[in-house]
């Protein structure tokens, strides 16, 4: 760098004094150094003519200056006189001018004073030498004879250094200068045009001035550049290098119109002999050619003075680009590789199972390809830093460095990479191990619990079992592991304490697995080794056949002691040794571990199936945000993505990436905790219940990214993307799989629930599903809920939207018109309702034209009833799927037709809730109102003479006792034969059909039936026969038991708890803890007229505990709303 600096300015100094010369060399070729005085200063006095510098020359060379005869002379101001002949004196050379001039007087036509005055004005102020001063006198006889006289007389007077001839003619002229140097005027043959000479005086002069400013330019312009800072980045330096070659070019342009300005006057002084041969050219033409090519050749040492120095001058602007380039780039690939070494040195985890190891694998060839074009570009880079070396850059000491580090970064990396796979290849091999253990244990598990144990009652079957286990016990040596000391020494570089415990997990379970084995060994070995004479074996009841995988808790019980009494009743004929039935239970409490160790295996497929499918689809969001989302943001992309998908890219992904970043960096890893107990993960979605909802802000933004997709679902961007991705599905499959991902949630925690019944996370994975049910039917009711059009408040302002769905309403208003009322009976309205914690809204549903998303259906709004003013009727005569909402004491009723029973139950049960929720508001505000009025004083005891506040706290009870048990919808769209029992839940415990299996429908509009009624009247009641919830004392044996149905005794206390579809009611047995579905014809049989010890209220009840089932709601009127409710 120093040597650089130093170099540039020895090249600056050279260039300087160069130049430096060129302007002395004009000044003196020009004499501007003796005479600094130009014709273009004195123009005027010049063009006077009264003297002028022919050309022509003495005998001895002696530049001749002719005074033409000039009548106003003498009017001549001396400044003019003295700066002309100054001027004339220096043009010729130096060596002419030492010679001396020869002054030529004409003045023929003039008076002799006036020669005298003139003769002696010009010996006073000629500033030259002279060499002869020759006088043409007056040609009058008069002025001649008197000139003659007075010239001898007044001789003394011309005291002059040279001779003073007067001559009387031009001949005699002839005698001292020859003709050819002397004009026509003077009788000679000398070409001179004063006009002429003095415009080609006054051009060279012009373009030595020129070639002097020129040299003067070039100068201090290459003393600004040598002194131009240079930036520290790649722009500035741009910059610089664009600004300086900008300026360098404006001034060779300048430089060129001088060269050719001067060549324009050279040629022009050459033109008189190119136009002919013979034309004589005199010696100030032939000096006036000398002179401008002098100066042509100094504005040639100009041009390559100033060339020498900007090449070397570019040369170190374009190293310092090089060298910023190359800085800028070692600091983005230095940030680039520090990132990725931080990241690989925090990519510790060495996995917990082989599927994520593999996973991890997956990643870090991922990573090291993506790195690839970091360290490619590096290694590059330093490259380009040895080139510029070899072509002896000047900043060699920054540069060689910087390559240094580069390449140290590059191979720490590689090393780094290296160093994770090796232990990532060690974490792979030792899960192999173990997943060969596990499953080795698993099928030797299910091997004993499919092995039969009636089969194994005789000798010949023993000897076969016997033969099974000892075959699979050989196929231990290569899947089981055999040292745990060997593995611990062999592992240690990846062994941290859960990859441990999991080792050792995995060593017990393989030495539970054969100490399982060597006992069942033991125990077919004794009945192989019995007595030869036969054994009945014992077939199981029928029930036992026909178990599930799962058994609950009840039924297990039932089933061991149906069992043990079973074996009491065949003890006595057969009157087994008291060994052989210690070994019998023996066998027995082995089967139940072995059917234990078969539901685990279950659990674990299903979590293995949660894990697999939760780490693809994070792949798959992954590979759509950067495959498309992020490539809508490349500028070499750009050409592609149509006028309608610019900036678009938030319709079209939606919070695709807020979706990514929760399953990738929080929600996967929660589910690969709990690999090791499955049927704890319910604790995972509890946990993370409310980052799930976003899944409802995707889900509203679904139907504008597929209108947007179909309106550029052609768009070569799209096909572009999904050819670089090798994808063989278009983008929408992609986009649609958040939506079913939050589907797939609740089958694989039912499937969970299903294998955990009596696990300790049981309870967790009920209140999971009942929670992902609850956002399903969220995300399905804001989808319909921000399809609602013309309501001019604000939706939220209404509450929580606890249920929506389509029915037949029909309306019967007393204030109304007649012909209202009159077709009111006959002819529904279809209205969407939307049901609110506030209010309930009835709105008209539209179906729109296009496909998919497009055709989802928007809700005009028609009317709302604030549920302050509401109240329900739950029966109405004639039809099972009506009822009754009314407003304002029944001023307006409307008669709603659920599709089904089912959903009109969901929604009375649910209005009811809203109803007593306000009544226990009433309540609670009117006690603090009497507080404050009471001024701290005891309140009176509660009068128990009302029986409608009875009643209301009676019924208040009941309901709360329902809402333990709430209604499931789930049970509406089952494909089994037979209704499946009411879930208990916490959370959402509400649940939407309709987005529980997406693949069989749609849409999200609920299902909507076209009915014209008969009639609708109210129904007090549920008639005298009619079963209703409670608890009910069995009055006979149930006749026809079957495997599907309940099996129930005289004398047991059993439960109605509600009634399904197709005349089936749910009962609890609270005797045996049974529970089942039991038709309405047997039940009805069974209880006969006993009593329900605790039943929802009906018509037959009392009137104040009737109030809120058949009729509910609370008005405005508060505190006492619920005084008249009964319509």
């Amino acid at each position: 760098m120093r040597f650089w600096l130093r170099h540039e300015e020895m090249a600056l100094e050279e260039m300087v004094q160069r130049l430096n010369a060129v302007s002395k060399n004009t000044d003196e070729i020009m004499h501007q150094d003796i005479v600094p005085l130009c014709a273009a200063d004195i123009q005027e006095q010049l063009k006077k003519r009264f003297a002028y510098l022919s050309g022509g020359r003495g005998q001895d060379g002696s530049p001749v200056i002719t005074f033409p005869d000039y009548p106003a002379f003498s009017e001549i101001p001396d400044k003019e006189f003295q700066n002309v002949m100054t001027y004339l004196t220096s043009i010729p050379s130096l060596q002419d001018a030492g010679i001396g001039f020869i002054l030529v007087i004409d003045r023929r036509q003039d008076r002799w004073t006036s020669v005298k005055a003139s003769v002696l004005r010009i010996a006073a102020s000629f500033p030259a030498n002279l060499q002869l001063v020759l006088v043409l006198r007056p040609t009058g006889f008069f002025q001649r004879t008197l000139s003659d006289i007075a010239f001898k007389f007044n001789r003394d007077d011309f005291k002059m250094k040279v001779p003073v001839m007067m001559l009387s003619s031009v001949p005699e002229l002839h005698g001292y200068i020859d003709k050819s140097q002397l004009t026509e005027d003077l009788g000679g043959t000398l070409d001179y045009c004063h006009s002429r000479w003095l415009c080609h005086r006054t051009a060279i002069e012009s373009f030595a001035l020129m070639v002097k400013q020129t040299a003067q330019m070039l100068q201090t312009f290459g003393t600004e550049l040598a002194e131009t800072e240079l930036p520290n980045d790649v722009q500035s330096t741009s910059l610089v290098l664009s600004v300086h070659t900008e300026k360098k070019a404006k001034a060779k342009e300048d430089l060129q119109l001088a060269l050719k300005e001067g060549n324009g006057i050279l040629e022009s002084l050459r033109e008189p002999l190119a136009e002919s041969t013979s034309h004589s050219v005199n010696q100030d033409q032939l000096d006036n050619q000398a002179t401008v090519q002098r100066l042509l050749a100094q504005l040639n040492e100009t041009e390559a003075a100033f060339d020498e120095f900007w090449a070397k001058h570019q040369q170190k602007l374009e190293q310092c680009l090089q060298l910023r380039h190359f800085e800028q780039g070692f600091r983005e690939v230095k940030t680039t590789l520090d990132s990725m070494s931080q990241k690989i040195a925090a990519f510790t985890d060495v996995g917990n199972s082989l599927a994520h190891v593999q996973h991890l694998l997956k990643d870090l060839s991922s990573f090291e390809e993506k790195s690839s074009v970091a360290v490619d570009r590096a290694r590059a880079l330093s490259l380009e830093g040895q080139q510029l070396i070899e072509n002896k850059h000047y900043a060699v000491d920054s540069i060689h460095p910087k390559c240094e580090e580069l390449q140290h970064l590059c191979d720490h990396f590689a090393t780094e990479i290296t160093r994770r796979r090796g232990l990532l290849s060690k974490s792979l091999e030792l899960h192999s191990l173990l997943e060969m253990s596990m499953k080795w244990c698993d099928e030797g598990i299910f091997l004993l619990a499919s092995q039969p144990v009636d089969k194994c009652q005789s000798q010949d079957g023993a000897e076969a079992a016997l033969q099974e286990i000892e075959k699979f016990l050989e196929t231990g040596a290569e899947n089981k592991i055999q040292e745990l000391n060997k593995i611990y020494k062999e592992y240690e570089c990846i062994l941290n304490q859960d990859l441990l415990e999991h080792v050792q997990k995995v060593f017990q379970k393989q030495e539970s697995t054969e100490e399982m084995f060597h006992r069942r060994q033991a125990s077919l070995k004794k009945l192989a080794a019995k007595q030869t004479r036969p054994v009945q074996p014992v077939a199981p009841r029928p029930e036992a056949l026909t178990k599930s995988p799962s058994p609950s808790p009840g039924s297990w019980r039932s089933s061991e002691s149906s069992s043990s009494e079973g074996s009491a009743l065949r003890r006595g004929p057969y009157r087994r040794a008291k060994s052989e039935m210690s070994e019998s239970r023996q066998g027995r409490t082995s089967s139940t571990g072995d059917e234990e160790e078969s539901l685990a295996i279950l659990r674990r497929h299903v979590m293995n199936e949660l894990l697999d499918t939760e780490r693809a689809y994070v792949e798959e969001l992954l590979c759509v945000l950067e495959g498309y989302a992020a490539e809508m943001d490349n500028p070499l992309m750009a050409h592609l993505i149509s006028t309608g998908l610019q900036n678009k890219k938030s319709i079209l992904f939606g919070n695709m990436e807020e979706i990514y970043h929760f399953h990738n960096r929080i929600f996967l890893r929660d589910l690969e905790s709990c690999i090791d107990c499955p049927e704890l993960v319910g604790r995972c979605f509890l946990e993370r219940m409310e980052e799930f909802q976003i899944y409802e802000k995707y889900c509203q933004n679904k139907p504008r990214s597929e209108s947007l997709w179909r309106q550029c679902s052609d768009c070569p961007f799209f096909q572009e993307c999904q050819k670089k991705l090798d994808h063989k599905l278009s983008l929408d499959s992609y986009l649609l799989k958040p939506v079913q991902r939050i589907t797939k949630y609740q089958l694989l925690l039912k499937e969970m629930l299903k294998y955990s019944k009596n696990c300790e996370g049981a309870e967790d994975l009920q209140e999971a599903l009942s929670s992902i049910l609850g956002i399903l039917k969220a995300v399905n009711d804001s989808m319909h809920l921000i399809a609602i059009t013309g309501y001019d408040g604000n939706l939220s302002d209404l509450g929580k939207l606890l249920m929506q769905g389509s029915f037949s309403v029909w309306t019967d208003h007393k204030k109304g018109h007649t012909k209202v009322k009159e077709l009111a009976r006959f002819k529904p309205m279809q209205r969407h309702l939307f049901l609110h914690e506030k209010a309930v809204l009835f709105c008209k549903k539209r179906e729109e034209n296009g496909e998919g998303y497009e055709k989802a259906p928007s809700y005009s709004y028609k009317q709302s009833l604030n549920m302050t003013a509401v109240g329900i009727t739950e029966n109405v005569k004639g039809d099972a799927k009506k009822f009754e909402i009314w407003y304002n004491a029944r001023e307006e009723v409307y008669i709603i037709q659920a599709p089904t029973p089912e959903i009109k139950a969901a929604w009375v049960n649910e209005i009811r809730k809203v109803l007593t929720s306000q009544l226990q508001a009433c309540r609670e505000a009117s006690q603090h109102r009497a507080l404050e009025q009471s001024h701290s004083l005891p309140l009176p005891a509660p009068s128990s003479t009302s029986p409608t506040k009875g009643g209301n706290s009676r019924n208040v009870k009941k309901l709360e006792d329902r809402k333990t048990d709430p209604l499931s919808l789930e049970g509406y769209v089952s494909s089994s034969s037979l209704p499946k029992p009411p879930e208990k839940g916490k959370g959402w415990s509400k649940t939407s059909h309709s987005l529980e299996a997406p693949e069989e429908d749609g849409g999200w509009s609920s299902a909507e039936e076209l009915i014209n009624s008969s009639d609708a009247e109210e129904d007090g009641g549920l008639g005298p026969g009619k079963l209703v919830p409670g608890k009910y004392t069995v009055v006979m044996d149930d006749e026809k038991e079957g495997p599907d149905t309940l099996a129930m005794r005289t004398g047991d206390m059993v439960e109605v708890v509600e009634e399904g579809a197709e005349g089936l009611w749910y009962v609890r047995d609270l005797t045996s803890s049974k529970e089942g579905w039991v038709p309405a014809s047997s039940l009805s049989t069974l209880l006969g007229k006993s009593s329900s010890a605790q039943c929802l209220s009906s018509s037959d009840s009392s009137p104040g505990s009737a109030v809120l089932s058949t009729s509910s709601s609370c008005s405005e009127g508060c505190p006492t709303p619920f005084s008249e409710l009964q319509g």
